[in-house]
C-alpha cells in the first residue's frame, strides 16, 4: 500500500503514534496507511497553535499581509485540484468529474476571505460622557478547532479556515478518521504557502485520544464541527471544560417540494443531484420528495426513466456518474433502514439491494412512502442515495410536512408561482431554501441551519466575524481630576 501520508504539526510533518489503513471504496480494500494522532500528538498541535498565536511572525502581520497568505494558498489549491481530486476519489470513492471542479471551485472561498482580511472593522461609540472617547475594536478569538467528515472534506475546511485565518486564528484542523487523504495532502499547500509554524496545524485520529482530546483542550477557544448530532453532543459535553464557543452544521432530511406547475423536466434533473449526487453522501441531500398529488405518477414515471440511465462505475473513470458509498457501515445501516421502513407498509420503486459488484456501492433508489409517511426512511438521515416519496394536497400541507422534522438545513421548492415560492420559502424552517435550483453554493452566500441541523452560519462576510472577540477600550480626554473616586462614573 503507498504511505505518503503525515501529519502537519508546528510547520513539520511527523509519523502518527499509531497508523491505520484507509479503505478504497471501489475496491472495498486497504489502499493506504494513515497515520494517527494521539493524546501527546493532539497537545502538541493545540500548544503549537497557541504559541502561534502570541509569536510576531503571525501576530504581527498586517490583515492584508494575512490576506496574500490566504491568496497564495489559493493559487497552490487551484494547481493542485487535479492531484487532490485523485487522492479524494481513491479515499472516498466520489467521482472524479465532481472533485476535479469542486476543489478548483474551493480556491474561490479562500480567495473570497483573503480580501475580507482587511475588512473586518471595529467601531467607534458614541456614549454619553463628553470627557470620555470610546472604541470596540474586533481581535481573533483565538486557537480553532475545526473538525470535519469525510465527505466535502476541502470545501468544509475551506469555509473555517478561510475566515478563521482571515480573523486572525490559530487552527488545529483533525480530518475525519474516514479518508483523511485529501486533507492530509492539503496540508503540503499549507507549509508551501508559507504560513508561519502553528498557525494551522493537520491531524487525523479517533475518538478518544484525538476528537475528544482537542474539542476539550484548555487553550481551544473556539470548535468549529460538520457532522452528526450524535458526535456534535460529545463535543458540546467535551466543552463544558475549557467553555469554548462551539458552531455546528449537523445534518438533514430536507425537502424537496414540486408543485403541479412546476416545470418538471427541470424538476426531475434537480431531483436527481439533490439525492443522488455525490451517491446521496451528502448534507443538504434533498431525500424526501413531497409532491403535489396531481402529479405524482407523472413525476415518478419522469423520474425512474432518469434514474434506470444513470451510469453507475469506477470513480476515477470521468463517464462515471454514480460511485460507491464511503463505508462499509454505512451501506449496513441503509439496509437495515430500508428494511425496517417496508416493513411499516414503505414500497420500493427502484434500487434498494446491494448488487454483486465490487466494492462499497449500493444502487439508487427510490421509496414510495406516501401511504406510510412516518416511516423510518423518511425521518431518518441515511446519507445515501435514498429518496423517500410523500405527496401533499395543497401549500398549507406542504409546509406542514415540509416542517415535521427535527432537521432544518435545507430546501427545495419547483413552482413557476412566484408569490407561492415567497411564502414558502418563508415558512419552510431551513437555513437554506433554493426555488428552481438546488445544491448551488458560493462564498458569498452563508450556509447552516436550525434544529438537529445545528447552529451558526458558514459562509459571507459576517462568518468571519464568529472567529473575532470584541475588545472595548475607553479612554479618558479630560485633564481635570477625577471626580469621587467611590462613585461609578
Amino acid at each position: 500500500m503507498d504511505s505518503p501520508f503525515e501529519l502537519y504539526i508546528d510547520g513539520r510533518f511527523e509519523a502518527g503514534a499509531g497508523t491505520f489503513d484507509s479503505i478504497d471504496p471501489a475496491s472495498g480494500t486497504p489502499w493506504a496507511t494513515m497515520p494517527e494522532a494521539r493524546r501527546e500528538q493532539v497537545e502538541r498541535a493545540v500548544e503549537a497553535a497557541d504559541r502561534a498565536l502570541r509569536d510576531p511572525a503571525w501576530a504581527t502581520l498586517t490583515a492584508s499581509q494575512r490576506g496574500k497568505l490566504l491568496y497564495r494558498l489559493a493559487d497552490l489549491l487551484e494547481q493542485a485540484a487535479p492531484e487532490l481530486a485523485a487522492i479524494e476519489t481513491r479515499d472516498t470513492g466520489k467521482i472524479i468529474r465532481e472533485t476535479r471542479g469542486q476543489i478548483a471551485y474551493i480556491a474561490e472561498y479562500y480567495r473570497y476571505y483573503a480580501g475580507i482580511a482587511d475588512k473586518i472593522e471595529g467601531s467607534f461609540v458614541p456614549v454619553d460622557k463628553p470627557d470620555m472617547q470610546v472604541w470596540i475594536s474586533r481581535e481573533p478569538i483565538g486557537v480553532v478547532a475545526a473538525i470535519v467528515p469525510w465527505n466535502s472534506q476541502l470545501f468544509l475546511s475551506a469555509v473555517k479556515l478561510g475566515p478563521a485565518l482571515a480573523a486572525g486564528c490559530t487552527v488545529v484542523l483533525k480530518a475525519s478518521e474516514e479518508a483523511p487523504g485529501p486533507l492530509l495532502a492539503f496540508a503540503r499547500l499549507l507549509h508551501q504557502a508559507g504560513f508561519p509554524p502553528g498557525v494551522v496545524n493537520v491531524i487525523t485520529g479517533f475518538g478518544p485520544e484525538c476528537g475528544a482530546v482537542l474539542s476539550s483542550h484548555p487553550k481551544v477557544a473556539q470548535v468549529a464541527f460538520t457532522g452528526g448530532p450524535a458526535t456534535a453532543r460529545h463535543i458540546v459535553a467535551n466543552t463544558t471544560g475549557n467553555l469554548a464557543r462551539v458552531s455546528l452544521e449537523l445534518g438533514g432530511k430536507s425537502p424537496f417540494i414540486v408543485f403541479d406547475d412546476a416545470d418538471l423536466d427541470s424538476a426531475v434533473n434537480a431531483q436527481l443531484a439533490a439525492i443522488f449526487a455525490a451517491s446521496g453522501q451528502s448534507c443538504v441531500a434533498g431525500s424526501r420528495l413531497l409532491v403535489q398529488a396531481g402529479i405524482k405518477d407523472a413525476f415518478l414515471a419522469r423520474l425512474l426513466e432518469k434514474v434506470a440511465a444513470i451510469r453507475i462505475g469506477a470513480p476515477d473513470d470521468a463517464a462515471t456518474e454514480f460511485g460507491p458509498l464511503c463505508t462499509e457501515r454505512q451501506r449496513q445501516n441503509i439496509e437495515a433502514v430500508l428494511a425496517a421502513s417496508v416493513a411499516q407498509g414503505a414500497r420500493v420503486l427502484c434500487g434498494g439491494t446491494r448488487s454483486d459488484r465490487a466494492g462499497i456501492y449500493f444502487p439508487p433508489t427510490i421509496v414510495d412512502c406516501s401511504a406510510s409517511p412516518q416511516a423510518d426512511s423518511i425521518t431518518t438521515e441515511l446519507f445515501g442515495p435514498v429518496l423517500s416519496v410523500d405527496v401533499f394536497d395543497d401549500e398549507a400541507q406542504a409546509i406542514s410536512k415540509a416542517n415535521s422534522t427535527a432537521f432544518g438545513l435545507a430546501a427545495g421548492i419547483f413552482t413557476r408561482n412566484l408569490t407561492r415560492a415567497h411564502r414558502l420559502s418563508r415558512a419552510i424552517r431551513s437555513g437554506v431554501v433554493w426555488i428552481n435550483t438546488y445544491r448551488a453554493i458560493s462564498p458569498l452566500a452563508p450556509f447552516g441551519g436550525f434544529g438537529l441541523s445545528g447552529h451558526g452560519r458558514e459562509g459571507g462576510a459576517a462568518a468571519a466575524l464568529e472567529y473575532t472577540t470584541t475588545k472595548t477600550v475607553w479612554l479618558r480626554t479630560s485633564d481635570v481630576p477625577m471626580d469621587d473616586p467611590f462613585v461609578m462614573r
